[in-house]
């Protein structure tokens, strides 16, 4: 289904124009070779833009409509009016003075091929320069000589004569198009995503744009051992798994009109997830985008504009004035690199408005009171990884494996995976700090996964003060004990000390700790005294069974609840007393 999903997004943009047609590709050209209509180089010059990426200004290639790239690895195989110095000029940049030889006189071959006997002038000029070209004296041309260093770096070129690029030529465009027919395909079979017969795609297109996969480009589909062969015929390479030249070219360029718009890809973990309509409107990805990773919303809307569209197509609602219909079928990609090819981490598929629904449900999830200078509303898939991360070490990635499958489990509102919760527990251990995303995520897993004995009462948003479970109100302890020692102290140490060992084996550590309660309570004024010591009170009359000698992972997860609710109470009853002392300075 990914590439027939691919080709009918590769349709829909054709018919808007959008994308190249079949045997043209974009790509991008940093020089282009001015030459005479008699083949001279009168000069280079450079065809680079300047873009603001992040808070930096950088110089990019110009994307130009060129002739499909051919698929090459270490042979020689030259591109129909495009390629690097190697090939267009013979510039020996790789230490192989033969090699560039061959490189060159294998373009020129190509080219002499297909535009001899054209009565373009265009065509004239560019073979002109062929046949008087020396790639020996490359290097030392007036024209070359500027730039050279940039030239043998490998950016790509093209001929430009008087003004005009060759592949905009209505006669070389017309015999290209020709060649390229002619030239493609082998054996006619059925295709195995249009169900017709057609000549089939013996090396498929490489996609450009996955983090860590190769620049140059890696495959989707690829044979390159015996044993990845059809067993008992002899097949090889794409024979193995028919996909016809059209359709091949189609889904690689629809892939590579994803991956090259780099405002609407993600990362997660080691997957770069792409995700489109099947109409191709980008609506339907910004909305989705932003909804899960926090991108900025479509333009024109703010993050409540945001968050009332998505709570209008979780309803099942249209949203006509953004052409967002939920209806509409939607597809996500996630793909990883594999050496020289791509793996697929996951591909989902479903309407837009049942992924927006599930995504809802998640963000529903994962609501809890939030500190006072964390000004964000919900949190992203990012935010949640994040957590289960040291932030303080040099490689801050996630675990690819549940990165994807945390993605998942949002998408398609299943199980999340037990390596979430896993992760949260381990940096609770390791910090001794229960964040508000750490929390979210103990809150959102333990409601999800129903089946692992932690109560509902106890997943709530804010504080339960009628909850009598008994980690719950321990961890609500443990808070009132840390907020007496500070003030005590003017500091705390228990959080520290004492709290995984408290979360873990309460009978060992709870008395211990209310016995070093009673030294703290004796620093406090009688105010203060009374009022940790009705806390305490009331908070110990809550607790009817004797403590656990050892508590399970989920109870944990409510003792850290406990906590983190009781200590965000506190928090939120200091910032509401500053404020009402604020409030009365200003009205005397």
């Amino acid at each position: 289904m990914i590439l027939q999903s691919l080709v009918a997004l590769y349709d829909e943009l054709a018919s808007k124009g959008k994308i190249a047609r079949v045997g043209w590709s974009p790509v991008n050209i940093g020089y282009a070779l001015c030459i005479g209509q008699d083949g001279s180089l009168q000069q280079i010059i450079p065809l680079f833009t300047e873009e603001e990426r992040g808070k930096k200004k950088v110089l990019v290639a110009q994307q130009h409509e060129m002739p499909r790239a051919v698929k090459r690895a270490s042979g020689v195989a030259a591109n129909f009016l495009w390629d690097n110095a190697i090939y267009l000029l013979g510039l020996n940049s790789k230490g192989d003075p033969q090699r560039a030889l061959n490189c060159f006189a294998a373009c020129k071959q190509l080219h002499e091929q297909i535009l001899t006997g054209l009565q373009s002038p265009v065509a004239g000029a560019v073979l002109a320069f062929f046949a008087q070209w020396q790639p020996q004296q490359a290097a030392e041309h007036p024209a070359v000589q500027p730039l050279l260093a940039e030239l043998m770096k490998g950016g790509n070129l093209c001929f430009r004569v008087n003004g005009q690029y060759p592949q905009q030529d209505a006669e070389i465009r017309a015999v290209w198009q020709a060649y390229y027919a002619a030239s493609t395909g082998g054996t006619s079979q059925i295709c195995l995503v249009t169900g017709q017969r057609q000549p089939i795609a013996v090396l498929h297109p490489s996609i450009k744009g996955v983090r860590g996969a190769q620049a140059t480009g890696a495959s989707l589909v690829s044979f390159n051992a015996p044993a990845f062969c059809s067993y008992g015929k002899d097949k090889e390479q794409g024979y193995n798994a028919p996909v016809g030249e059209r359709a091949a070219f189609a889904y690689g360029a629809a892939l590579n009109y994803l991956l090259a718009d780099r405002q609407r890809v993600q990362q997660i973990g080691d997957a770069t997830v792409v995700c489109w309509a099947q109409n191709s409107e980008t609506a339907y990805q910004d909305t989705s985008l932003a909804a899960l990773f926090g991108a900025a919303p479509p333009p024109g809307l703010t993050d409540d504009d945001l968050k009332a569209v998505l709570k209008r197509i979780a309803a099942g609602s249209p949203v006509p004035e953004l052409d967002l219909d939920p209806e509409q079928p939607f597809y996500i990609l996630g793909l990883a690199p594999n050496a020289a090819r791509l793996s697929v981490r996951f591909f989902l598929r479903g309407s837009f408005g049942s992924f927006i629904t599930n995504i809802w449900q998640h963000q529903t999830r994962m609501q809890i009171v939030r500190p006072s200078f964390d000004r964000a509303e919900t949190l992203s898939v990012w935010s949640m990884l994040r957590e289960t991360v040291n932030q303080n070490a040099r490689d801050k990635t996630p675990a690819p494996n549940m990165a994807a499958d945390v993605l998942r489990a949002i998408l398609t509102n299943t199980r999340y995976p037990a390596t979430l919760i896993n992760g949260v527990h381990l940096r609770i251990r390791a910090e001794h700090r229960v964040t508000r995303g750490r929390a979210a995520i103990i809150k959102a897993y333990y409601l999800k996964n129903t089946d692992t004995r932690c109560p509902e009462e106890v997943l709530q948003v804010e504080l339960n003060e009628q909850s009598t479970y008994l980690p719950y109100v321990l961890g609500r302890l443990f808070a009132v004990l840390e907020a007496l020692q500070e003030s005590a102290n003017g500091k705390a140490t228990i959080q520290d000390k004492y709290f995984n060992a408290a979360a873990s084996t309460p009978a060992t550590i709870f008395p211990l700790l209310l016995n070093l309660a009673q030294k703290h309570l004796r620093k406090l004024d009688t105010g203060g005294a009374i009022y940790y010591k009705k806390q305490i009170t009331a908070l110990e009359g809550s607790i009817s069974e004797t403590l656990p000698s050892r508590m399970a992972l989920p109870a944990q997860g409510a003792f850290q609840l406990g906590y983190y609710h009781e200590t965000q109470k506190r928090y939120t009853k200091k910032a509401d007393t500053t404020k009402k002392a604020e409030d009365m300075k200003e009205e005397f």
